[in-house]
């Protein structure tokens, strides 16, 4: 199943891009051989200022045809990261080829667009930096394909 991160804004050259780029590779090398993977980022970028609107639509159209669709969302459901691992083996296991997570922009995801979400996570009741989520949910991922794996990354 592949994965896709939706997201709002370019992230620059930096600890946080750094980050990222390093937990979707270990995310990539160990979800291989578990049917997950590869994660791809999506980045769009309102230049116009049209707000979440605009935002809204540009990942619309970013969002691969027929994926489960997870809005980031701080009223989301929160889960335990196994809980994470199970709920994504499960779309995995039902024949669904991708999963698109979506990160709205500093306003957040526009109420239209989060109502379309297959299934709403938050990382806790805290509002984050859009892209530190971007870090936080890579390393989730990571996480969720060791814990499927049986890596003793995830420790109890």
């Amino acid at each position: 199943m592949r994965v896709h991160i939706c997201a709002v804004g370019r992230m620059k050259p930096g600890p946080e891009r750094d980050l990222t780029t390093d937990y979707l590779t270990r995310f990539d090398r160990t979800g291989r051989a578990l049917g997950l993977g590869p994660a791809q980022m999506h980045e769009v970028e309102d230049k116009k200022g049209g707000g979440m609107a605009a935002e809204a639509a540009l990942l619309d159209r970013a969002l691969p045809k027929g994926a489960v669709t997870v809005m980031l969302d701080e009223r989301g459901k929160t889960l335990s990261s196994p809980a994470f691992s199970v709920q994504l083996a499960n779309w995995r296991d039902t024949g669904r080829s991708d999963v698109a997570f979506v990160i709205g922009g500093a306003d957040g995801i526009a109420p239209d667009l989060r109502a379309q979400a297959d299934f709403k996570l938050s990382f806790g009741a805290m509002v984050w930096p859009h892209m530190l989520v971007r870090v936080m949910l890579a390393e989730q991922l990571y996480r969720a394909a060791s814990i499927l794996a049986g890596s003793p990354y995830h420790r109890v």
